[in-house]
């Protein structure tokens, strides 16, 4: 049976009126409330079995000296600690500290229970991985230093100011999971406020939540490489294009989500960023895609990766999209951006309605009241839409060419 855990919020143990007592927050972690009102944290355990099994207390240090946050990391390693039969907290025994990478690990394994797009995952593993970090990496995690953040830092912070700040917020949690573990002490050097913002230049505004996008003109001419390539990476990218899906919808998909006769792909709500069905009309172009693929297929995934060990499937890398972009040189564009691109010829090449163009998107559009009204999912109409995409793609250079409900003019 699975415990709950995180079931205690941060505004009710501010509270004064909390009254004394044990509160549960899962997975063995506890605040006691004495009665008068001073808070301390205790991770609770059995020890033996049978007659011989007793109840063990490891305290965790005061509230709100030990946050909400930091009672968290520190319970899931006593965990781990349990998992590997060693005692949750040994104040006695001078164990060594881990590495800054098996930290990393941890950290990542323990937090990334709560993330729910992998993409996600193997970002914050390639951010903590050799590409930045690797001069950190072997070093044991209580002996890093604001100058070893700082060397890693320093290189990127102008260059790439917001893989810098992802990157600083990175180390910076990680520091704080070793520390609520027991492995470190004192401030944490990648904290920004009081302490690096006095020792870096302050950074290039950031534009956070847009991805870089190639300009519609240049998309027919980019399609027509990527169809000389028999990478698998570069046939899903051309599928994501026809479609205009987010990347993940794409790595994802299976066979038995697709209807190759019906020409529709059926995006499970599960999969879905606003947990929606979502239903892809498919044109030729995406067809001939499929259809080899589907005879040869070896795999339930569409685009399948490397099987992992054990013989189980996997779809393909959740970067291979990304890396097939840059073999081919075409600057910071992402495969993302494409959906921005093709709502940019939706809505400067055609006279399609706003609505159609955002429901191939899969955006909610309207209030809840529009959308009570609005059951059909156009599907119809955006076949149309995709269609038109499809031949714009396809197309040789003319200049200037407005589609108009579809229809070239």
């Amino acid at each position: 049976m699975v415990r709950s855990l995180n079931l205690l919020a941060e505004t009710s143990i501010r509270a004064k009126e909390m009254k004394p007592g044990r509160y549960s927050d899962g997975g063995g972690l506890y605040l006691m409330v004495k009665k008068g009102g001073t808070k301390s944290w205790t991770f609770v355990h059995f020890k033996g079995s049978g007659a011989g099994r007793a109840w063990k207390e490891a305290g965790l240090g005061s509230y709100p000296g030990v946050s909400l946050k930091e009672a968290r990391l520190a319970a899931a390693g006593c965990r781990d600690r349990l998992r590997r039969g060693l005692e949750p907290i040994d104040a006695d025994a001078e164990v060594e500290a881990p590495t800054f990478a098996k930290c990393a690990d941890d950290f990542i394994a323990e937090a990334g229970k709560g993330w729910s797009n992998p993409k996600h995952k193997a970002q914050w593993e390639m951010t903590l991985g050799d590409a930045y970090c690797k001069s950190i990496r072997a070093k044991a995690v209580s002996e890093v230093t604001t100058a070893d953040v700082l060397a890693i830092l320093k290189p990127v912070w102008q260059a790439k100011p917001e893989t810098a700040q992802r990157l600083r917020g990175r180390v910076e949690r990680v520091l704080d999971f070793a520390k609520a573990s027991g492995h470190r002490s004192g401030e944490n050097p990648a904290l920004w406020r009081g302490h690096l913002q006095h020792l870096l230049a302050k950074g290039k505004k950031l534009s956070r939540g847009h991805h870089s996008a190639m300009p519609y003109s240049d998309v027919p001419a980019f399609v027509k490489r990527l169809r000389t390539s028999g990478a698998m990476s570069a046939k899903a990218l051309e599928f994501l294009i026809l479609t205009a899906a987010r990347s993940g919808e794409v790595l994802g998909a299976v066979w038995d989500e697709l209807d190759l006769e019906e020409k529709v792909w059926t995006v499970p709500a599960a999969r879905m960023k606003a947990r929606k069905v979502h239903r892809v009309p498919l044109t030729d172009a995406a067809i001939n895609i499929l259809i080899p693929l589907h005879e040869a297929r070896v795999s339930a995934y569409v685009f399948p990766g490397e099987t992992k060990k054990g013989g189980s499937e996997a779809p393909l890398s959740v970067m291979a999209m990304t890396m097939q972009m840059r073999r081919m040189e075409v600057g910071e564009f992402t495969p993302h951006g494409f959906r921005s691109a093709f709502r940019d010829w939706c809505g400067d090449q055609t006279s399609f309605p706003r609505e159609v163009a955002e429901a191939a998107l899969a955006h909610k559009v309207g209030d809840s009241v529009e959308n009570a009204y609005r059951r059909s999912d156009a599907l119809e109409k955006r076949r149309k839409l995709m269609n038109a995409w499809s031949n714009f793609l396809n197309a040789p250079a003319r200049g200037n060419l407005r589609l108009v409900g579809g229809n070239a003019r």
